[in-house]
C-alpha cells in the first residue's frame, strides 16, 4: 500500500474566513498512478477538482498537473491551477513565478504574497450558442437575459449568459433537463452556466456571478470558478469591452462558501487571481 501525501487550500479566499473560497486537495506526487487511480482518488475526495503533481515533459515548466473532478478529467481550471501554484511554490523554496503544463498548454501564474495570478492558456475563442435567448431565459427561471449570451473557451469551453440585474443571478433556478441539453459543451462532457450582472453601477467593477453544472443527475453550484471567470474576460473582448477592464467578482455565497475572483483584461489578455489559503495536509493510503 502506497502513501500520498497531500495539502488541502482554499483557493479565491476571503480574508479572515477559514470557510471561505473553493476548496482544492494537491497532491504532491501522481507519479506512477494511472488514469483510474487518479480519477477513484477524486471521487474519494468528492471536492469540485483535485490535482496531481507530475514531473513536467518541456524545461518551459515548473511542473505537470493533471487536474480531475468526481467524474472527468479537465484541461484546464482556474482554482486549481492557482492553489497548484501555491504548492508547488512551497515545494520550490517560495518560487513567486510558476509555470504549470496542462493539457490546455502553458499556464503562466505569478503571486504577491497569497494573491496568486493566471493568465489564461490561450486568448479567447468564441460561438453563439444554438439556444435562443428567450429559452435560455427560461432555462434559468428568469424572464429576460441581460445581454447577448456566448459559448468561450479560454482554456474549457463554458456558456456565458449575461442577467439583467444582480437581483436575477440571486433568484436564478435553472431546470435540469433545459440546463443539460440547452448547455452541452461540443464535447458532450458536461453541461453548465455561468450567469453574472454587475452590481450597482457597472463603473465600480463589482460583479455576482454563480455557475451551474449537471453533475450525477442533479444541478449542482460551484463555489468559485476561475475558468468561468476568465471567460467572462473573453465575453467582454468579444462584446468590445473598452480595456483595461478589473472585476472584484463575488461567487459562492449561494452555498455558503463566499468567494471572491479578481478578474482583468488588458491588451487582449485575460488574467485571473485570488488568495489561497493553506487549510490542512494528510496522508491518503492507496
Amino acid at each position: 500500500m502506497r502513501e500520498l501525501a497531500f495539502r488541502l487550500v482554499n483557493v479565491f479566499a476571503q480574508e479572515g474566513n477559514p470557510f471561505s473560497g473553493n476548496p482544492l486537495c494537491v497532491f504532491a506526487d501522481g507519479a506512477g498512478l494511472t488514469d483510474e487511480a487518479m480519477q477513484a482518488i477524486a471521487r474519494q475526495t468528492n471536492l469540485a477538482e483535485t490535482t496531481f503533481l507530475l514531473p513536467s515533459s518541456t524545461r518551459d515548466a515548473t511542473a505537470r498537473v493533471r487536474i480531475f473532478t468526481p467524474s472527468l478529467e479537465m484541461p484546464f481550471a482556474g482554482h486549481p491551477t492557482l492553489g497548484t501554484a501555491h504548492v508547488v511554490s512551497r515545494m520550490h523554496g517560495g518560487a513567486r513565478h510558476i509555470v504549470l503544463e496542462m493539457r490546455a498548454g502553458l499556464v503562466s501564474v505569478d503571486a504577491e504574497d497569497n494573491l496568486w495570478t493566471l493568465e489564461t492558456a490561450h486568448p479567447p475563442r468564441t460561438r453563439a450558442p444554438e439556444a435562443s435567448p428567450e429559452a435560455l431565459a427560461a432555462m434559468l427561471g428568469v424572464a429576460k437575459l441581460g445581454g447577448a449570451p456566448l459559448w468561450v473557451n479560454t482554456g474549457v469551453e463554458q456558456l456565458v449568459i449575461p442577467l439583467a440585474t444582480a437581483a436575477d443571478v440571486t433568484a436564478a433556478q435553472p431546470k435540469i433537463d433545459m440546463l443539460t441539453t440547452l448547455a452541452a459543451r461540443t464535447s458532450g462532457d458536461k453541461s453548465s452556466a455561468y450567469v453574472w450582472a454587475h452590481v450597482g453601477d457597472p463603473r465600480e467593477g463589482k460583479v455576482v456571478a454563480r455557475y451551474f453544472f449537471v453533475q450525477n443527475g442533479g444541478v449542482l453550484e460551484d463555489p468559485a470558478t476561475g475558468s468561468a471567470c476568465a471567460n467572462l474576460g473573453g465575453w467582454l473582448l468579444a462584446n468590445g469591452a473598452t480595456e483595461p477592464v478589473q472585476l472584484a467578482i463575488d461567487q459562492g455565497s449561494a452555498v455558503g462558501r463566499p468567494s471572491t475572483l479578481g478578474l482583468l483584461v488588458a491588451k487582449g489578455r485575460v488574467f485571473v487571481s485570488g488568495l489561497v489559503a493553506e487549510a490542512g495536509s494528510g496522508v491518503m493510503l492507496v
